[in-house]
């Protein structure tokens, strides 16, 4: 047997949550001395303090914690809910990471004021494409990780079903939004991933063929890196458009059209983005 001090060190917790274990009848020591009063634990209870603590880091109260146990809860669902809580943990770490570059790249952009370099940027004309599109809604066009999460599925979905349909791609993809609020304040937008394509005479492929029409005059410019950065080049853009004498067209979201976009490898992207403007009318 063991003392509480060694099991404790043992099993990671403290001798004080061994207490309060033992004072809710959650972990009951295996013998208490009689005269003494102290705690010994045996080697075997440490399989149900490892539960106790994977349920804790599932965030189950105690109380949870103790009906679980009591109701003889098997290591195959405790490794399923384990399974599960590393995938929320990951995920909130990936998007903890994400904010974090979001914030390193403001400082940056902070740093920078004052000294923006808008040489590169291209006034051109689109012209119009056909493109094969599907769609979903994100919270706000300032919301990078909802627009990641409900556009980049899209893509891989949208391939499948040209593939089905014996469409070919003949072009780089593209993103494009468009305000979709349902009430006052409501910021969500609609986000479309689309290929482009020739022309095609499809019966209910399972995804949209639509004529993106010409722009007469869009600022252009090239953004190297990760789309949660994108907002660099946007400020750039906006800076040459105000110098310029120019005004956005419509809401001013930009066209995103992935150049090159190497998978998994995001900091070596390059995406052109293309915001619509006309010249700007003197009072």
């Amino acid at each position: 047997m063991f003392t509480i001090g060694d099991f404790a060190g043992l099993g990671r917790v403290s001798v004080r949550m061994l207490r309060h274990y033992d004072a809710i009848g959650l972990i009951r020591p295996a013998h208490v001395d009689p005269h003494s009063g102290y705690r010994y634990y045996t080697a075997a209870q440490l399989r149900l303090l490892n539960r106790v603590v994977a349920l804790k880091d599932l965030g189950f109260t105690l109380h949870q914690v103790q009906a679980m146990i009591e109701d003889k809860v098997d290591s195959g669902e405790l490794r399923g809910m384990l399974r599960l809580r590393r995938a929320e943990l990951e995920a909130q770490v990936e998007r903890d990471n994400a904010r974090l570059a979001q914030v390193d790249a403001r400082l940056r952009m902070i740093e920078s004021e004052g000294h923006m370099d808008t040489g590169d940027v291209v006034l051109k004309h689109l012209p119009s494409v056909r493109v094969a599109m599907l769609s979903g809604i994100a919270t706000s066009y300032d919301d990078p990780a909802s627009i990641t999460e409900n556009l980049t599925p899209l893509y891989p979905r949208l391939m499948e079903l040209m593939d089905r349909a014996g469409v070919t791609i003949t072009g780089s993809p593209i993103a494009y939004y468009r305000p979709a609020p349902t009430g006052p304040g409501d910021e969500t937008i609609t986000v479309h991933a689309a290929f482009p394509i020739a022309a095609a005479d499809l019966t209910d492929p399972g995804f949209e063929v639509v004529d993106l029409p010409a722009v007469e005059q869009a600022a252009t410019a090239l953004h190297e890196g990760s789309m949660s950065e994108a907002f660099r080049t946007g400020q750039k853009l906006a800076t040459w458009i105000d110098d310029n004498g120019y005004q956005t067209v419509g809401a001013g979201y930009a066209r995103e059209v992935y150049l090159d976009c190497p998978p998994g490898e995001f900091d070596k992207w390059v995406t052109e983005l293309q915001v619509a403007v006309h010249k700007a009318t003197e009072n």
